[in-house]
């Protein structure tokens, strides 16, 4: 009943991570090559170990979504291991957004000697799409954790 809903999630887990995967394996080494000469390798280098670090919790996260698919395929969305995968793609995202505050100085540093604000801008997507992530992830592991304690409140009570 849900294995056509949850296979669709899937794939869109599944092409979500292949572009990232594809930018740290291609793009990122060629924008590294690309300004190993110029005066903002520096800069350039810490955005990319930034982005590099920020990519291991990222693909976790989507680890954890299909883990949770998955439960979700088996009937077992109600139970503790949902509520941890939600945990864990809590913990990811609020990694990633940590790591790219962390690293926001640098984005402003390339902004301010590239003259170019749209950076910034860029450096503050990176901060909130994973900070929303996380709080979403929040509230869905409050509200399932609470429908967890309520049908075994009635478990009991039967």
């Amino acid at each position: 009943m849900m294995k056509r809903e949850t296979l669709f999630l899937k794939i869109a887990v599944f092409l979500i991570g292949t572009p990232v995967l594809a930018l740290c394996v291609f793009g990122l080494p060629w924008l590294a090559k690309d300004a190993a000469g110029s005066e903002l390798a520096y800069l350039i280098n810490g955005i990319l170990v930034v982005m590099y670090v920020s990519a291991i919790p990222f693909f976790v996260a989507l680890y954890q979504a299909i883990r949770l698919l998955s439960y979700i395929d088996k009937n077992n969305a109600f139970s503790e291991l949902s509520v941890k995968a939600l945990k864990n793609i809590k913990y990811c995202a609020t990694t990633i957004t940590t790591l790219y505050v962390a690293g926001m100085p640098l984005f402003f540093l390339m902004g301010e000697i590239d003259d170019a604000p749209g950076v910034v801008v860029i450096g503050m997507m990176f901060i909130f799409a994973p900070l929303v992530i996380a709080v979403f992830a929040a509230v869905l592991q409050k509200l399932l954790k609470n429908a967890i304690d309520i049908k075994s409140e009635n478990d009991l009570t039967v």
